[in-house]
């Protein structure tokens, strides 16, 4: 189960990081706070668990990845279909 739980929580983290790059760039300055706070707290919790079981780096790793690409990929997604609802 603890497996289950830092994969989702990387998840998550990276997710969180992602929308925060995005809002920062975009100059948007509560939201860009709010997303460093989820960043903070989630990402304190997956630290100190896998500080102690060094076997939760693997699902770790994974959630990090799908976290990311994922969350580029629906961004991308979006951007595409609002241009073509434009057009």
């Amino acid at each position: 189960m603890e497996y289950i739980l830092i994969f989702i929580a990387t998840i998550i983290v990276d997710v969180a990081w992602t929308l925060y790059l995005i809002k920062v760039e975009e100059r948007k300055v509560v939201q860009s706070g709010v997303w460093a706070v989820v960043i903070y707290l989630v990402g304190a919790l997956v630290v100190l668990s896998y500080s102690h079981n060094h076997y939760l780096l693997i699902p770790a790793v994974i959630g990090s990845f799908i976290g990311t690409a994922g969350t580029v990929w629906y961004k991308k997604r979006k951007e595409a279909l609002l241009v073509v609802n434009e057009g």
